[in-house]
C-alpha cells in the first residue's frame, strides 16, 4: 500500500506510529479449522448501500471441534452450516453465532463435533456498503452529465476483509478464491482474476452474474472487487501480460501515462527478480474516494485518482513523477508481498520498506532524467532521520497484536526508514549478490509466508556477509547513530578518528546504556568525489582509519552518496575543507544536500548554532540541482515557521528572497526548449525547480514575482492565456498569500469548475495561504463541505495550519471544535494521525504541548496515540530551539544587511 507521502507535502508528513496496547491480550485465530478455498458470491445494492453474500468455503478440520472461530465485523450472519466431504454425513446447521465485536471475531457453534477431515462451510450473510473507505464500501462519483452515483469498491489491508465476508483474516492463512459478483448489467465488475463467465441473473434480467477465474493461493487482505462505471486503456507487456488502466468514464486518455509505466515496469521486475508475474492480467483502477495512495491487491490495484490519472495538458511534472513512483511501488508488491507474504504484521516493514526502495529503482530505469535517487534522499531518507531522532519513535520491527495496532505502523518508519536501510543494505552487498539473494528468497517462499529473518538468510547465503547481524541492529532497535569525525595529517597519510553514539533530536545521547549499531562506512576524497576510496564496518563505539597517499589540501568525506542511515558531525577544520566543494559543485548533489541537512538537524538539536547553518545556506548561491533546492527550501520553511513566533519574521523572509532571487532570475517564467511534455533531458527537473523557486519567492513577498504572478493569474482566469500546469501551484499560492476575499472567491470558483481531481487538490493545498482571519475561517469551513472529498479535507486544514501563526491557531481550534465529526469520519485510519500532525506540529510554546496532550487525554484517538506523543515532543523541541537561538539568528539577519563599515 502506498500511504500518503505525495508531492504536495514535500516535507510535512513525517510520521505516524504504533503504540503497543498492553491492556488486552490479543489471540490469533485457532488453527483447528482452516480454509482451502473460498467460493464467494456477493450482490451489492448500489441504491440502499447494502450487500448480500453467500460463502461456500472448502475447509480442513485438523482437530475434531464443535465450533469454528473466524473474523467478522459489521456483518450479520443469517444461516451457517457444515457439510462433511464425501456426502456420508448430514449437513450440520450451526445453532449459535457468538459475535466478539471488540475482537472482530465470530464463533459458530454446532450441535455435534465436526470430525477431522475436509468439508464445506456454508454461510449466508448481509452487510453494509459503508462510507468509511474500508472493507466493502461505497465511493461517490458524478457521471459526465453531472448525476451523482456510487461505485462499490474494496480496501482490505490491513484487517478489513472481515467487513466484506466472514473469513480467516490473517496474512498467513492463505487459500484460493472463486469469486462471483451479481451486478447491474450496465456496470463494470472487476476482481483479482480474469472473467470466465458472464450470464443474466435468473431472477432479474437487469442483473448479470459475473464469475472470475480461481486465484492462486493468497492472503485475504489482497482480495478485491470493484463495481462501477469506468473506461479503460489496454496494453500488453513484453512478457505477455494484459495490462489495463481503468479511468472514470470519458477520461480513458488520462490512463495512458500509467499504462506506459506499467507496461515497462512488469518486465523490469520480471527480469530483476528472475521470477515471472504469476497472473494472466493486471488492472490498475482509479477510485474516487480512497484513503491511501494506492493498494496492491493482486491483479487489481486500486489508486487515488491523483496517483494514477495524468492529463497531458493539465498535469504537472510532479504529478507525473508521483504516478510513476506509485505504480512502481504497487507492482513491486505483486512479487514482494503478494507472491511471498509476511507471516504477521510485525514484518509489514519488509513489505513496505522494500517496495518504497525498489519503486525508485524502477522509476530510475523508466525515467533516467528524473535524477530520482537524489530525490529519494530528500523525500524518504531525511524524513525518516527526522522522525527516528525522536524519543517517541519506534523500531522498524514492531510486535503487533490487536488489529487496531496494525494501522499505526503504516508510518514513515516502516516506509521511509525501511526503504533507507534496504538501500544501505543493497549498497553494502552490491547489486549482483542482492539480486541473487532476492531470487532465491522469492523461489523458496513463493505462495507462502516469510519473516524478516528469512530474507536475511537468503541474502547472507548469496553474499557471504553477516547480514542478519548487521541488519538486526537497524531493525530491532529504534534510532540511529551520529558519526563524529576528526582527522590528523601524518606525512602522506590521513588518520581519521571515528566514533558513534545515538543521535537524539534533543541533543546527543549521554546515557550509560548507549546502543551501538553495525555501521557500514564509506569514505571518498576530493580527488574523486564520485568514487569510494575505502569501506569499513564500524562495529564498536570508536575506531581509527588510515587513508594512504593523500595530500594535506584534499578534503575527506564520509558517506558518499548519502547512503548510510546516520548523521555526521565533522570537526570544524574538516567542515571548513568541504565548503568549497559546495560552492564549486565538486561534491555530488546528494552529498551537498546531505551536508546541509545534517547541519540543520544538528542546529535543531542544539549541537551547533543555527547561524552556522544560515552561513552554509548562503554558499548554495550557484546551486543548479532541483532536489538540493527542494531540501533547502524545506528547511527554510521549518525555520520560517519557527520564527513566525517572533517579531522578526520579516527578516527571515528577506533572507529567503536574497537566497532564491539569483536562481529565480536564471530560470525565468517560461520553460526552455526541451522542457515540459514529453520531458526532455533535464526538462522535468527544471520544471520542478521553476515551480519551487517561484512559489518560494512569491510566498516570501518578492515584488517582481508577485506582480508577474498576479498578471498571469488574471489572464488565466479570464481565459486569455491558460497557465501551464507546472506554474499553477506557485501562482495560486502567491496570489492567495497576498490576496483578499475576491482572490479567494475566484479560487473557489476555479475549484468548482475543475474537472480533474489533481487540479482540485492543487487548489485545496494552497487555500490556507490566505492571510485575513475571516477568510481563514471560510477556508476551514470549506474543508468540511461537500465540495472537498473526505480524504482531502486533511490537506486543506493542514494547509491552513502550515501557512501562518494565525492559521496555526485557527486550524487547531477548528480541529478541536469539529473533533467528533473528524474522528468519526477517519476513525482508526492513518488520516486521523496525519490530521493531528499537520495541525499541531508547528507550535513552539511549551504550554501548547500540555494543551495538546490534555485534549487527547479527554478525546481518545487510539490509532494516533504515538503521533500525539511525537507532536508534543516536537512542540517542546521547537520551543527550546527558539529560546536558545532566536536572538543569535536575529542579530545575524540584521548584521548581514548592515552596510559595511
Amino acid at each position: 500500500m502506498r500511504r500518503f507521502f505525495s508531492p504536495g507535502w514535500p516535507c510535512s508528513s513525517r510520521a505516524r506510529v504504533c503504540s503497543i496496547c498492553t491492556w488486552r491480550p490479543f489471540v490469533r485465530l485457532p488453527t483447528d479449522v482452516y480454509p482451502v478455498n473460498y467460493g464467494l458470491c456477493l450482490k451489492p445494492d448500489l441504491i440502499d448501500f447494502t450487500f448480500e453474500g453467500k460463502l461456500e468455503a472448502i475447509v480442513k478440520v485438523n482437530l475434531a471441534t464443535n465450533q469454528i472461530v473466524m473474523n467478522c465485523a459489521d456483518i450479520d450472519i443469517i444461516t451457517a452450516s457444515f457439510v462433511p466431504e464425501g456426502g456420508e454425513g448430514e449437513e450440520i446447521n450451526a445453532t449459535g453465532f457468538n459475535y466478539q465485536n471488540e475482537d472482530e471475531k465470530v464463533t459458530l457453534s454446532f450441535p455435534s463435533a465436526l470430525q477431522k477431515g475436509s468439508g464445506t462451510l456454508k454461510i449466508d450473510f448481509v452487510g453494509e456498503l459503508n462510507d468509511k473507505m474500508k472493507g466493502f464500501y461505497r465511493s461517490k462519483y458524478a457521471t459526465p452529465a453531472g448525476e451523482i452515483r456510487y461505485a462499490a469498491v474494496t480496501q482490505f489491508e490491513a484487517t478489513d476483509a472481515r467487513r466484506a465476508f466472514p473469513c480467516w483474516d490473517e496474512p498467513a492463512i492463505k487459500a484460493t478464491f472463486d469469486i462471483s459478483l451479481i451486478v447491474p448489467k450496465d456496470r463494470v465488475a472487476l476482481s483479482n482474476m480474469n472473467v470466465i463467465d458472464r450470464k443474466p441473473h435468473p431472477e432479474d434480467d437487469s442483473l448479470l452474474e459475473v464469475k472470475f477465474a480461481t486465484t492462486p493461493i493468497m492472503s485475504t487482505y489482497l482480495v478485491a472487487f470493484v463495481i462501477g462505471e469506468y473506461d479503460f486503456v489496454e496494453g500488453q507487456s513484453s512478457d505477455g501480460v494484459t495490462v489495463r488502466v481503468y479511468t472514470p468514464t470519458g477520461k480513458a486518455e488520462q490512463g495512458k501515462f500509467a499504462l506506459e509505466v506499467a507496461v515497462k515496469t512488469l518486465p523490469f521486475y520480471n527480469d530483476y527478480f528472475n521470477v515471472p508475474y504469476p497472473l494472466p492480467k493486471i488492472d490498475l483502477i482509479a477510485i474516487a474516494d480512497f484513503a491511501a495512495g494506492a493498494m496492491e491487491n493482486w491483479g487489481l490495484v486500486t489508486y487515488r485518482e491523483t496517483a494514477l490519472l495524468i492529463d497531458p495538458k493539465n498535469s504537472c511534472s510532479s504529478s507525473r513523477q508521483w504516478v510513476a513512483l506509485v505504480v512502481g511501488h504497487e507492482l513491486a508488491h505483486q512479487w514482494f508481498g503478494n507472491l511471498v507474504t509476511m507471516e504477521w504484521w510485525t514484518h509489514l516493514w519488509l513489505n513496505e520498506g522494500f517496495a518504497s526502495w525498489i519503486e525508485y529503482l524502477c522509476v530510475d530505469h523508466c525515467f533516467p532524467d528524473y535524477d530520482i535517487w537524489t530525490q529519494f534522499v530528500s523525500a524518504d531518507y531525511t524524513r525518516a532521520l527526522d522522525l527516528d531522532a525522536l524519543d517517541n519513535s519506534h523500531p522498524i520491527e514492531v510486535n503487533v497484536g490487536h488489529p487496531s495496532e496494525v494501522d499505526e505502523i503504516f508510518d514513515a518508519i516502516s516506509y521511509s526508514k525501511g526503504a533507507s536501510v534496504i538501500r544501505m543494505l543493497h549498497n553494502y552487498i552490491g547489486d549482483k549478490d542482492f539480486r541473487k539473494g532476492m531470487h532465491s528468497y522469492l523461489l523458496k517462499f513463493q505462495h507462502k509466508n516469510a519473516a524478516t529473518e528469512d530474507l536475511w538468510d537468503c541474502l547472507e547465503q548469496a553474499s557471504g556477509k553477516p547480514i542478519a547481524l548487521v541488519m538486526s541492529s537497524w531493525t530491532k532497535q529504534m534510532g540511529f547513530p551520529i558519526i563524529v569525525v576528526d582527522q590528523e595529517q601524518q606525512g602522506d597519510d590521513r588518520i581519521l578518528k571515528i566514533s558513534q553514539k545515538k543521535f537524539c533530536a534533543s541533543g546527543p545521547h549521554n546515557g550509560e546504556d548507549c546502543p551501538n549499531w553495525m555501521v557500514p562506512i564509506s569514505i571518498c576524497t576530493g580527488e574523486d568525489p564520485g568514487c569510494t576510496k575505502l569501506k569499513v564496518l564500524l562495529d564498536s563505539p570508536e575506531t581509527t582509519i588510515t587513508i594512504n597517499n593523500i595530500s594535506p589540501d584534499q578534503w575527506v568525506k564520509i558517506n558518499p552518496g548519502t547512503v548510510g542511515f546516520y548523521r555526521i558531525q565533522y570537526s570544524s577544520a574538516m567542515l571548513e575543507g568541504l565548503l568549497p566543494g559546495i560552492r564549486d559543485l565538486t561534491l555530488l548533489p546528494v552529498d551537498r544536500l546531505g551536508l546541509q541537512n545534517d547541519l540543520f538537524s544538528l542546529s535543531r538539536a542544539g549541537m551547533i548554532s543555527t547561524v552556522e547553518v544560515l552561513k552554509l545556506m548562503e554558499a548554495f548561491v550557484n546551486e543548479p540541482n532541483y532536489t538540493v533546492w527542494s531540501d533547502l527550501s524545506c528547511n527554510l520553511g521549518v525555520l520560517s515557521s519557527l520564527l513566525s513566533h517572533t517579531d522578526f519574521h520579516e527578516e527571515i523572509q528577506e533572507f529567503i528572497r536574497d537566497l532564491f532571487t539569483p536562481i529565480g532570475l536564471k530560470l525565468g517564467w517560461e520553460c526552455k526548449q526541451g522542457e515540459g511534455e514529453p520531458p526532455g533531458a533535464g526538462g522535468h527537473l527544471d520544471a520542478l525547480l521553476r515551480g519551487l523557486v517561484l512559489g518560494k519567492l512569491g510566498k516570501a513577498g518578492h515584488k517582481p514575482t508577485l506582480e508577474e504572478a498576479r498578471r498571469r493569474f488574471k489572464d488565466h482566469v479570464e481565459g486569455k492565456q491558460i497557465l501551464s500546469a507546472d506554474l499553477r501551484s506557485p501562482v495560486y499560492l502567491t496570489v492567495l498569500k497576498h490576496g483578499d476575499s475576491a482572490t479567494l472567491d475566484t479560487m473557489l470558483k476555479l475549484h468548482k469548475q475543475a474537472d480533474m481531481q489533481e487540479e482540485k487538490n492543487r487548489i485545496e493545498r494552497v487555500l490556507g495561504a490566505i492571510s485575513a482571519p475571516d477568510l481563514i475561517q471560510k477556508v476551514l469551513t470549506f474543508a468540511l463541505s461537500e465540495d472537498v472529498r473526505p480524504q482531502d479535507t486533511v490537506s486543506v486544514i493542514g494547509g491552513v495550519a502550515g501557512s501562518s501563526k494565525h492559521g496555526r491557531k485557527a486550524a487547531w481550534k477548528f480541529v478541536k471544535d469539529n473533533w467528533e465529526e473528524l474522528h468519526n469520519r477517519y476513525q482508526g485510519g492513518f488520516l486521523i494521525s496525519r490530521l493531528i500532525k499537520l495541525s499541531v506540529d508547528g507550535f513552539a510554546i511549551d504550554k501548547m504541548a500540555a494543551e495538546v496532550k490534555s485534549f487527547f487525554e479527554s478525546h481518545q484517538a487510539p490509532a494516533a496515540e504515538r503521533t500525539v506523543q511525537q507532536c508534543c515532543e516536537n512542540i517542546l523541541l521547537n520551543a527550546a530551539w527558539l529560546k536558545r537561538d532566536a536572538d543569535d539568528i536575529h542579530q545575524y539577519l540584521l548584521k548581514r544587511k548592515a552596510p559595511p563599515v
